[in-house]
Protein backbone atom coordinates (compact mmCIF):
# COMPACT_ATOMS: atom_id res chain seq x y z
CA UNK A 1 0.00 0.00 0.00
CA UNK A 2 2.78 2.46 0.52
CA UNK A 3 4.24 2.18 -2.87
CA UNK A 4 1.28 2.68 -3.78
CA UNK A 5 0.66 5.87 -2.51
CA UNK A 6 4.57 6.92 -2.96
CA UNK A 7 3.55 6.41 -6.73
CA UNK A 8 0.53 9.15 -6.26
CA UNK A 9 2.65 11.43 -4.64
CA UNK A 10 5.29 11.58 -7.27
CA UNK A 11 2.75 11.17 -10.07
CA UNK A 12 0.91 14.61 -8.23
CA UNK A 13 4.20 15.94 -8.03
CA UNK A 14 5.78 15.89 -11.27
CA UNK A 15 2.37 16.68 -13.12
CA UNK A 16 1.81 20.02 -10.95
CA UNK A 17 5.68 20.63 -11.90
CA UNK A 18 5.42 19.98 -15.20
CA UNK A 19 2.23 22.23 -15.65
CA UNK A 20 3.42 25.17 -13.48
CA UNK A 21 6.56 24.75 -16.07
CA UNK A 22 3.86 24.95 -19.31
CA UNK A 23 2.14 27.63 -17.93
CA UNK A 24 5.14 30.06 -17.46
CA UNK A 25 6.25 31.88 -20.34
CA UNK A 26 9.18 33.10 -20.10
CA UNK A 27 9.38 34.79 -23.24
CA UNK A 28 7.05 37.37 -22.59
CA UNK A 29 9.16 38.54 -19.89
CA UNK A 30 11.56 39.89 -22.57
CA UNK A 31 8.42 42.70 -23.60
CA UNK A 32 8.57 45.46 -21.99
CA UNK A 33 5.38 47.53 -20.85
CA UNK A 34 4.55 51.00 -21.03
CA UNK A 35 6.07 52.86 -18.28
CA UNK A 36 8.13 49.74 -17.35
CA UNK A 37 12.00 51.64 -16.29
CA UNK A 38 13.95 48.48 -14.83
CA UNK A 39 16.67 49.62 -12.61
CA UNK A 40 20.22 47.73 -12.33
CA UNK A 41 20.28 44.24 -11.85
CA UNK A 42 21.97 42.73 -9.01
CA UNK A 43 25.19 40.80 -7.92
CA UNK A 44 25.69 37.54 -7.19
CA UNK A 45 26.99 38.97 -3.60
CA UNK A 46 24.04 41.21 -3.03
CA UNK A 47 21.51 38.65 -4.26
CA UNK A 48 23.37 35.78 -1.63
CA UNK A 49 23.61 39.15 0.62
CA UNK A 50 19.69 39.86 0.65
CA UNK A 51 18.29 36.64 0.21
CA UNK A 52 20.36 34.36 2.08
CA UNK A 53 22.20 36.49 4.55
CA UNK A 54 20.15 38.97 6.02
CA UNK A 55 17.28 36.32 7.20
CA UNK A 56 19.48 34.17 8.50
CA UNK A 57 20.52 37.31 10.46
CA UNK A 58 17.29 38.06 11.45
CA UNK A 59 16.43 34.44 12.59
CA UNK A 60 19.87 34.54 14.76
CA UNK A 61 18.61 37.93 16.49
CA UNK A 62 15.17 36.40 17.22
CA UNK A 63 16.39 33.43 18.42
CA UNK A 64 18.97 34.98 20.63
CA UNK A 65 16.49 37.26 22.03
CA UNK A 66 13.91 34.32 22.85
CA UNK A 67 16.59 32.64 24.29
CA UNK A 68 17.82 35.37 26.63
CA UNK A 69 14.52 36.35 27.74
CA UNK A 70 13.20 32.83 28.12
CA UNK A 71 11.91 33.14 32.07
CA UNK A 72 11.19 30.01 32.73
CA UNK A 73 13.05 27.27 35.01
CA UNK A 74 15.29 24.70 33.95
CA UNK A 75 14.06 21.46 32.80
CA UNK A 76 15.07 18.74 34.26
CA UNK A 77 15.10 15.00 32.52
CA UNK A 78 12.55 13.13 34.98
CA UNK A 79 14.17 9.42 35.46
CA UNK A 80 12.41 6.62 33.51
CA UNK A 81 10.02 4.26 35.18
CA UNK A 82 13.44 1.39 34.94
CA UNK A 83 15.35 3.40 36.53
CA UNK A 84 13.13 4.38 40.21
CA UNK A 85 12.53 0.65 40.56
CA UNK A 86 16.49 0.08 40.38
CA UNK A 87 16.79 3.21 42.73
CA UNK A 88 13.76 1.71 44.67
CA UNK A 89 15.61 -1.55 44.73
CA UNK A 90 19.32 -0.09 45.99
CA UNK A 91 17.58 1.97 48.76
CA UNK A 92 16.15 -0.63 50.14
CA UNK A 93 18.89 -2.98 50.51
Amino acid sequence: MDKKNALRAGALASGTTLMMLLMSSPALALTRDDGDDPGKGLSVVQTLGLYVLIPLALFAVIAGLVMALDKSKIRTIKPSSKAAVKSGVDAKA
